[in-house]
């Protein structure tokens, strides 16, 4: 089954969120799933992989960032630029943070007796695998951790944007290939990258955290370099590597997806992360 639910953070700009799961009175383990960067929750093939998730015994929750650019009242695609535009790793955190303490609430929206909260497991892919290793540093109650193509610093292509100007006129224009927009980014992101820089840098948080991390990448990623993961793993030698053959950073997603069956390099990575989650039960 199901449950579409909304979460209201302290920042007070509620999101969307889902849960999928076979409803038998028994607790499950617990997957929270973060997209990335221009993503949200119904992008391409993550329903399916939600479905996947929920045949192997799990409950698999993913949600919107809440200033991803959908909104409550319409989470089929990013359609509120100006909230893409105020968006911050922080908020972001803030998110995933609001999102776990509800679980834990008993008058919450899901049902705890289907859930297993010893084992919740957080799962992000590109900009969302930097966030997961983050949160889990900041949450005990998270088991373990797997990142799809996860980025591995948040400032990695920055001085590409022309710093000076970007901080002069406040913003910086990217375009969605995909829909043709012109999104805003308002320089507050990296005043906020700035102030908090001892919750939001990678490479230093990741050493800190003390899961289980199960680094996945495609050979082929066209976005995110393959060195990210070396680079990963270097700073959390004990994390898992793998790097997928013939696989880009969408994992044979795109949007919409209109297969009835996972892409075959999504699959691959689906059955390795639930191994490695069922390895640290």
């Amino acid at each position: 089954m199901k449950v579409d639910f909304v979460v209201y953070p302290e920042h007070e700009r509620p999101f969307t969120a889902d849960a999928s799961f076979t409803e038998d009175g028994k607790p499950k383990p617990v997957v929270i799933f973060t997209h990335g960067f221009k993503g949200f929750k119904d992008w391409g093939h993550f329903n399916l992989l939600a479905h996947y998730f929920e045949a192997h015994g799990f409950v698999f929750i993913k949600f919107n960032f809440s200033y991803n650019g959908t909104s409550v009242e319409d989470y089929s695609d990013l359609h509120d630029l100006e909230a893409f535009g105020q968006n911050n790793f922080s908020l972001e955190l803030d998110d995933m943070q609001a999102l776990i303490d509800l679980l834990h609430d008993p008058e919450g929206p899901l049902n705890q007796n289907e859930l297993d909260l010893n084992r919740i497991y957080l799962m992000g892919h590109s900009r969302g695998g930097g966030a997961v290793i983050l949160k889990a540093a900041e949450e005990p109650r998270v088991k373990a951790v797997a990142t799809w193509a996860a980025v591995s610093k948040y400032d990695n292509r920055w001085e590409e944007l022309h710093m000076d100007n970007w901080k002069e006129e406040g913003v910086q224009w990217v375009e969605n290939f995909r829909t043709g927009q012109k999104m805003p980014l308002y320089y507050q992101i990296v005043e906020d990258f700035q102030k908090n820089r001892h919750r939001l840098d990678i490479p230093k948080v990741i050493r800190n955290i003390d899961q289980p991390l199960l680094l996945l990448h495609g050979e082929e990623d066209e976005t995110l370099p393959i060195q990210m993961a070396h680079d990963l793993k270097s700073w959390k030698q004990d994390a898992h590597l793998v790097l997928l053959p013939q696989t880009d950073h969408s994992f044979g997603g795109m949007h919409p997806y209109e297969e009835e069956e996972l892409p075959t390099a999504a699959k691959a990575a689906a059955d390795l992360t639930i191994e490695f989650f069922r390895k640290h039960a």
